[in-house]
């Protein structure tokens, strides 16, 4: 039987953050106001609009001005979200080395599937992927298990043969509350504060390159390479 490694999208496959944080800039420069570093937008790019206008513009969903931004925000996002986000170097060789061992993979994560589908198909990722599963395909997001048990449904796989890969305490919430094994991605978008060895996850991989090492002894084993 093979089995199905499920990932979250932005700062897991993803490196989104540049466009993210130009579009929350941009909010900045329309109010006549400097652009942010990279750097003190990067940590909240997992967040999307609500953390990046919190950062950028000091703005909460109970402001009277955030509704407005939001939209502003997802406009300008929309307009530029592939101009620089990338996959992170390694995941093209990974997802591949995954279809060459007989396993399946697949998406599942908390943008909308309008902010998706671009970036997606701009990085080449639906022709191998065994599902895509965004915010608003189901009625809870994470860290609600039901995009993970809706994935694992979709693809056809028990979810006691899913593995779930991410770079956010939700993603972690989310697998276990699904009944999959979690992998912390360290290399993405947490804040500088987070402590990821509180979250639980049954492996880490600090980097791309370590996140085979981490996926496979969680993994059935009758998938598992002999050692």
């Amino acid at each position: 039987m093979s089995a199905l490694i499920l990932f979250d999208f932005d700062g897991t496959l993803a490196d989104t953050a540049p466009d993210l944080a130009a579009a929350a800039n941009r909010q900045r420069t329309r109010r006549g106001m400097p652009a942010l570093p990279y750097e003190d937008l990067r940590p909240v790019a997992s967040q999307g609009a609500r953390g990046l206008l919190r950062v950028a513009l000091g703005l909460l969903p109970d402001h009277p001005d955030y509704e407005p931004a939001r939209q502003q925000f997802l406009q300008d996002y929309a307009a530029g979200s592939t101009l620089h986000s990338r996959l992170f170097p390694g995941v093209a060789a990974l997802l591949d080395d995954i279809r060459a061992r007989g396993l399946a993979w697949g998406i599942v994560t908390n943008k909308v599937t309008h902010l998706t589908l671009p970036i997606v198909k701009h990085l080449d990722l639906t022709r191998h992927s065994a599902v895509l599963v965004c915010g608003d395909t189901t009625e809870h997001a994470k860290p609600h298990p039901a995009p993970l048990l809706h994935a694992a449904r979709e693809a056809g796989y028990a979810t006691d043969r899913c593995v779930y890969v991410g770079d956010d305490l939700r993603d972690i919430q989310a697998a276990h509350a699904a009944g999959m094994p979690a992998v912390a991605a360290a290399y993405g978008y947490l804040g500088q504060d987070e402590n990821i060895t509180t979250w639980s996850a049954e492996a880490c991989a600090n980097t791309p390159d370590e996140l085979w090492a981490a996926i496979e002894p969680l993994l059935p084993s009758d998938v598992r390479q002999p050692a």
